[in-house]
């Protein structure tokens, strides 16, 4: 039972209803936010996949132009962060900008894609451990068993202090980035048939029917720099941590994989970089890498790989707790869901859904999967491991991407609002032309959803699954819309967050008496 007076009980609540500030610094976020991005993962698969899908060259050029459409994006999504620090993020900029409704719309919308996201990396997680269990030991495990360890380990540390996550994401991110650097220049002075071509960079490289889906598999490689003011609530000065870190996150992703799809080319051959993919898919970077760094690089490589993988699996699986918990807090879901840990000052019981929803997506696929064979060639990637992978990752970008130029236009009206358009207008001019070019990208999306999920034009689910985005923002819209009936008093807290509760704890202090 609690005991003592009023003031101290309402403090309790505060903590409880607050994440604890000064738990991260600028590095240790910058980390976080980039371990989401996975490096490895997207050079070594999502690169070779749209060079072989798609059958564009320009992949590195199309880096660049997102990377520029990124920045447009965060000049004005940094801004807001310095006037709104709430672990909503995204949608608690939506609904200071756009109203409690549509915020509440896009922040199960957030939930939704960002669960979805988390959930498919487990996928690919099981397969890979599945994958060098047989290539080294011989021996079969069917993916799922890996799988559910990884959702055991990931639920053990989204409990811990975000600075313990911090460093572990840190660690593992510095050590495949270095690995994914030594391959680059690898393949830069070893190069292919071709020489040290730069023709990857030219603007006619990116003609052809391919293009509108190249940018969807491309833009899917930079999510997670816009993560950043999840962690606004526990920086030490997020008035210049948070939109610093989004910078860094997108100048670095930009650079990044602009060049390491480049010198993927170059060990190629730029003519024939699109043959090769589709004959190797994910395994070409390890093929290019054994003939120029041997097998023992390629098995290192190997390794964090997969600890890469888990690295995202982690950082989501934050950024998924921080949303559950804000929407707990803001009265878009249970109470109780809004509170975190005395010990740890995590959001424990947004990290324990989140975990919750990860195991019975991983079974709901074993299932129906069971583990396939192929007794020369180890785990099958076509059968349910591969569509858990390739459908939460196509769903969640595309609910982001949705989310970002929804954010984009909120910017807008929460500036005009506040009567500093005249200020902000550079700022609001980048946001107007960043939600345009985001439109576009989810409108792509949507129209060849068939070729992002390698399915047959006719196929159902190229319109199921987009439909989840759908759903999910529909009920939000509707739980908004009772909120507004019901409690109106909820509704205008919505994308509140804290701040909601300081200011009745302000009236209270006024009153004599303590916020609800």
């Amino acid at each position: 039972m609690l005991t003592g007076s009023s003031n101290e009980i309402s403090t309790f609540k505060g903590e409880q209803r607050a994440l604890r500030a000064d738990r991260i610094g600028a590095p240790a976020l910058l980390l976080s936010v980039l371990a989401a991005t996975a490096p490895l993962m997207v050079v070594a698969g999502v690169v070779p996949t749209t060079f072989g899908t798609m059958g564009i060259v320009g992949v590195p050029l199309l880096f660049v132009i997102l990377g520029v459409v990124l920045v447009l994006f965060s000049f004005g999504y940094a801004e807001m962060s310095r006037h709104v620090h709430n672990a909503g993020a995204l949608y608690a900029y939506i609904s200071r900008g756009l109203g409690g409704t549509v915020g509440a719309g896009a922040s199960y919308v957030a939930l939704f894609a960002y669960s979805i996201l988390q959930v498919g990396l487990y996928g690919i997680f099981g397969f890979e451990i599945s994958g060098q269990i047989f290539q080294h030991w011989h021996h079969e495990v069917a993916w799922w068993i890996p799988a559910l360890g990884g959702v055991a380990i990931t639920a053990v540390f989204g409990a811990l202090k975000i600075d313990l996550n911090a460093r572990t994401l840190g660690v593992l991110l510095l050590i495949e980035t270095v690995l994914t650097l030594v391959f680059d220049f690898s393949f830069v002075t070893d190069a292919g048939p071709q020489g040290l071509s730069m023709h990857a960079f030219d603007p006619g490289t990116l003609s052809g029917p391919g293009l509108g889906t190249a940018l969807c598999f491309v833009i899917a490689g930079f999510v997670g720099f816009e993560q950043a003011p999840v962690y606004a609530e526990e920086t030490s000065d997020p008035q210049r941590v948070v939109s610093k870190v989004m910078f860094l996150a997108i100048g670095f992703a930009t650079v990044f994989f602009a060049f390491s799809s480049w010198a993927i080319t170059v060990a190629t051959g730029p003519s024939h970089v699109v043959d090769q993919s589709q004959q190797q898919s994910a395994n070409l970077i390890f093929a290019l890498n054994q003939d120029r760094l041997g097998n023992g690089f390629t098995d290192v490589l190997n390794v964090f790989f997969i600890t890469g993988i888990f690295a995202s699996m982690l950082s989501f699986h934050n950024v998924v707790a921080r949303y559950a918990f804000a929407m707990g807090r803001d009265g878009l879901l249970p109470s109780a869901v809004g509170r975190t840990s005395k010990s740890s000052g995590a959001p424990a019981v947004g990290s324990f859904l989140q975990s919750a929803v990860a195991l019975v997506v991983v079974v709901a696929f074993a299932v129906t999967d069971g583990g396939h064979f192929d007794k020369a060639m180890g785990p099958d990637p076509t059968a349910s491991v591969g569509r858990l992978f390739t459908w939460a990752g196509n769903v969640g970008a595309l609910g982001v991407v949705i989310l970002m130029a929804t954010a984009a236009v909120a910017v807008i009206v929460f500036f005009v609002k506040r009567g500093a358009a005249g200020v902000q207008a550079w700022r609001l001019v980048t946001s107007g032309l960043a939600a345009i070019a985001l439109v576009v990208i989810a409108v792509y999306s949507v129209k060849d959803f068939s070729v992002l999920l390698g399915a047959n034009p006719g196929h159902g689910l190229r319109w199921v699954l987009p439909g989840i985005i759908a759903l999910a923002a529909v009920i939000g819209l509707v739980v908004g819309l009772v909120l507004h009936s019901r409690k109106p008093e909820v509704h205008a807290r919505i994308g509140m967050g804290n701040e909601a509760f300081q200011l009745e704890k302000a009236a209270a202090a006024q009153s004599g008496g303590a916020p609800a």
